[in-house]
């Protein structure tokens, strides 16, 4: 069996943002799963300009427009699932994330997506709302996810993540990353019989 290519997407791009431990967080745990290759993308380092593109995406048969979208485009080309790390604002998720999505369309295909989801209902009014976009995108979002509660609460005052305040969603973690084991490599193999 061939590694899977796992992206850990990390959707804030906010100053002082929690994002950055639940996704190091979920990274770690991920890279214990038999056949995983993970690795962070920072939406931080594939900001890209408000989409508004003549052209759908879904048309584009060749390079995008824009260079820094092309790099964007090959990180997830080469993705065989998402973990995606998302706050919940105002019920739903990051702009920066769906300005991202909205330029692509093939690199996103028949692929796997689970999220780890933080705010005061623990991200679930975000999640559904990026499920959405994402049948849309013909992605295949699993049912299990991670809900932070609180995240506000979980930090020190400089910052750091308290001891231990994550340990209690490590079973939650484990459940959906074995169920988006299953659809990652389930998802794989029918791409490669295309």
């Amino acid at each position: 069996m061939n590694n899977l290519k796992i992206k850990v997407v990390l959707s804030s791009i906010r100053e002082n943002r929690f994002g950055d431990k639940p996704a190091k967080w979920i990274a770690d745990l991920a890279s214990k799963v038999p056949g995983f290759e993970v690795e962070v993308l920072d939406l931080k380092d594939y900001q890209l300009p408000m989409f508004a593109e003549a052209v759908s995406p879904a048309y584009v048969t060749g390079e995008y427009s824009k260079p820094e979208v092309n790099k964007w485009a090959g990180k997830v080309a080469d993705a065989d699932g998402f973990i995606f790390v998302i706050p919940e604002y105002n019920h739903s998720f990051p702009s920066s994330l769906k300005n991202n999505l909205d330029y692509l369309h093939r690199e996103l295909i028949n692929k796997p997506l689970c999220v780890v989801a933080y705010g005061s209902v623990g991200g679930a009014r975000a999640i559904e709302q990026l499920r959405l976009v994402a049948i849309e995108l013909q992605m295949a979002s699993i049912r299990n996810s991670v809900h932070i509660m609180n995240p506000w609460l979980l930090t020190e005052a400089d910052g750091s993540l308290k001891a231990g305040v994550l340990d209690g969603y490590v079973k939650p973690a484990e459940g959906m990353l074995s169920q988006f084991s299953w659809w990652a490599n389930a998802l794989k193999d029918a791409r490669n019989k295309k």
